[in-house]
């Protein structure tokens, strides 16, 4: 299920969260993708779909209030986690996105994604249209496509996913902010408190 405004509700961490849950909420794990100061104090981890139409509400909303306000200044660091689950076009959406990012354009090609989406699994996230996007972004195609036909990042994705049904994730986009989990696209107020919070 996606999830809207209608449906937010805020989950406070378990203060005895396994370590490994902990690192994985607060920590920069291996093959994250990081937005901002590896060294910011506050973790704002999301885990999304690209085919997700909430998520695309809250980059176009919140993430573009977040990267403004606190990931420019060193306060907070946004991480991507995929939580492919809509259907086929989500994983080769995130695999393609893994792709650019071998050529230091992962944030680029995660924004062009969610700046076309089209409906779930209507082929909008076609193979060949991931990689005319790429083509759009001059990207090396050859290492691109070879990239996305291999399937690549595939296991990566579905080990992500899987993270996140551990750390309690069951739509998206869900976001842990300092282990704090908010659910849905909310206003960003809502993230804002929370961000403040472990400010503090």
């Amino acid at each position: 299920v996606d999830f809207d405004g209608k449906k937010a509700e805020v989950k406070k961490q378990n203060p005895v969260a396994e370590a490994g849950e902990a690192s994985a909420l607060l920590g920069v794990m291996d093959g994250d993708q990081v937005l901002g100061s590896p060294q910011a104090p506050v973790p704002f981890v999301e885990f999304g779909d690209f085919q997700c139409p909430f998520c695309g509400r809250f980059y176009s909303s919140t993430e573009k209030q977040l990267i403004d306000k606190y990931v420019k200044i060193g306060k907070v660091k946004f991480i991507w986690r995929d939580f492919a689950f809509l259907g086929q076009e989500s994983f080769d959406a995130a695999v393609a996105a893994r792709c650019a990012g071998e050529q230091g354009k992962f944030w680029e090609y995660h924004n062009y994604l969610f700046e076309n989406q089209r409906g779930e699994n209507e082929g909008a996230f076609s193979v060949l249209n991931l990689k005319n996007f790429a083509k759009t972004l001059n990207l090396d195609a050859a290492q691109f496509n070879s990239c996305i036909d291999s399937q690549k990042y595939l296991s990566v994705v579905e080990s992500e996913t899987e993270l996140g049904r551990q750390l309690g994730v069951d739509g998206t986009p869900s976001s842990f902010i300092n282990g704090v989990h908010i659910i849905g696209a909310v206003p960003f107020a809502q993230f804002e408190q929370a961000i403040l919070d472990a400010l503090k």
